[in-house]
């Protein structure tokens, strides 16, 4: 079943059915029919259909916010931030995208003409997350509906009714039928289209365990596909850094979106000697990240997604505590109902704990003190995977000797990684492969095809 769950309560709020095998054949069956009108749709028209969907975005900002924070338990301004990010990427693949598809004239050798010319390939599936549900959508379907694919949706379990919103704003923004369609899947059905050949290619935001499963899949039938998979973002606090500038943004970093992001700030490492300075400092403003009523406009940090992810991020904790670990804040989980967990800090973290290899999607941030620069990239580079990172120094040459070294898809200096339309997302190592949004995002499940005149 696809379920609404309150996740300040845990009760049940609405089930949605899965589809039948029949159904989900036909759904298939419907994007490669739209494909081969969609693909041919004049640029133009795709693109204003992108750009009624980033305005409707906005104009029911208050219904798609009010659904994510029922959903997923989001505070409701950072689910508002959250439409608004959709919208801007919508609009920019309506405004920016058509020139990004201009066709490339190559300089060659001999006479006559060479072009690359950037179609589309067929349908699509994309596998989403909860954790940001409307923003992650966009950065796959604004891209691939201007390209010419078709869509097919599959979010996950916990957010049908966002699903079903984000097929309805495309419906009433004009995409014609099969063009868009979100699916209650099964992990069965799912494997099924990965192996039709009416599928062209698949995209998943998730865990890295789902990644594994899902590029098998792709691979096993000579699929595209594109792997977000999550990260454990290290944030490099260095001897000449701004602690005005650090402290802050690790706070922000780490429990934004009660941490339940993929570029959150799970590791500091902090230079010695500014150890003693930066860990008081931010133990303050941690502190400051109470939690409370997500639907109340000041609300800073709301539940997790659900008990079941709490109980997932408290194991660790407690895994590392048991075998040594500090902990400076927080590190319980509240009395009373819902997936509550407070901000928490902890140091003195080592490899045979959890939460020096695993990724803690949830409010809680590591510490590490480090006696110098290379220390500081070296346990950086240490961990399997490699999203995101940042690098707080007053010194220019050294952010940059730090920022060419680090084994990251992302780097940000003297600021946190911030996803933005026109900038590429994605990483390296076991954080997945491929790129979202810009130009980049064009590309991935584009046919990149050479026309050549004699």
């Amino acid at each position: 079943m696809y379920t609404t769950v309150d996740p300040t309560t845990g009760a049940v709020v609405q089930e949605f059915a899965t589809l039948t095998d029949t159904e989900a054949a036909a759904a298939l069956t419907s994007a490669a029919t739209a494909h081969r009108n969609w693909s041919r749709t004049d640029l133009g028209d795709r693109s204003a259909i992108l750009q009624r969907m980033a305005d409707l975005h906005r104009k029911n900002v208050d219904e798609l916010s009010a659904v994510t924070t029922l959903e997923m338990g989001k505070p409701i301004a950072q689910a508002r931030a959250e439409v608004e990010l959709a919208a801007s990427i919508y609009e920019y693949y309506a405004t920016s995208g058509p020139a990004l598809l201009a066709d490339e004239v190559l300089d060659i050798a001999g006479t006559g003409q060479a072009v690359v010319r950037t179609a589309p390939i067929g349908p699509l599936l994309g596998i989403m997350p909860w954790n940001f549900p409307l923003y992650q959508a966009a950065r796959f379907v604004a891209p691939n509906l201007l390209l010419g694919n078709t869509i097919l949706l599959k979010h996950a379990e916990n957010c049908p009714q966002l699903s079903l919103a984000i097929e309805a704003v495309a419906i009433e923004a004009g995409a014609p039928e099969g063009v868009h369609r979100s699916i209650f899947a099964t992990h069965e059905q799912v494997a099924t289209m990965i192996a039709s050949p009416l599928l062209q290619g698949v995209s998943i935001t998730g865990s890295e365990r789902a990644g594994r499963v899902i590029g098998a899949l792709a691979g096993r039938h000579l699929k595209k596909c594109v792997l977000e998979l999550g990260g454990s973002d290290p944030l490099l606090v260095l001897s000449q850094a701004d602690l005005d500038k650090a402290v802050p943004a690790a706070a922000l970093g780490r429990f934004w979106n009660a941490g339940q992001v993929c570029t959150s700030m799970k590791r500091a490492i902090v230079a010695a000697p500014v150890w003693d300075e930066f860990v008081p400092r931010f133990l303050e403003e941690a502190a400051s990240w109470t939690t409370g009523d997500p639907s109340a406009d000041d609300t800073r940090m709301g539940p997790l997604s659900s008990v079941a992810a709490r109980d997932e991020v408290a194991a660790q904790v407690a895994d590392a505590v048991a075998k040594g670990a500090t902990v400076h804040l927080g590190g319980e989980v509240p009395d009373g109902a819902g997936a509550y967990y407070q901000a928490t800090v902890i140091s003195g973290v080592t490899p045979e704990m959890r939460a020096y290899q695993e990724e803690i999607f949830g409010p809680v941030a590591v510490l590490y003190r480090v006696e110098d620069t290379d220390a500081a990239i070296e346990l950086a580079n240490g961990s399997p995977y490699g999203l995101g990172s940042a690098v707080f120094t007053e010194d220019p040459a050294e952010a940059q000797y730090v920022a060419d070294r680090l084994e990251v898809g992302m780097v940000g200096l003297n600021m946190l990684v911030r996803s933005s339309p026109e900038m590429p997302f994605g990483g390296v190592k076991n954080s997945g492969i491929g790129r979202e949004l810009g130009r980049f995002g064009l590309d991935e499940f584009a046919n990149k095809k050479l026309v050549r005149t004699p």
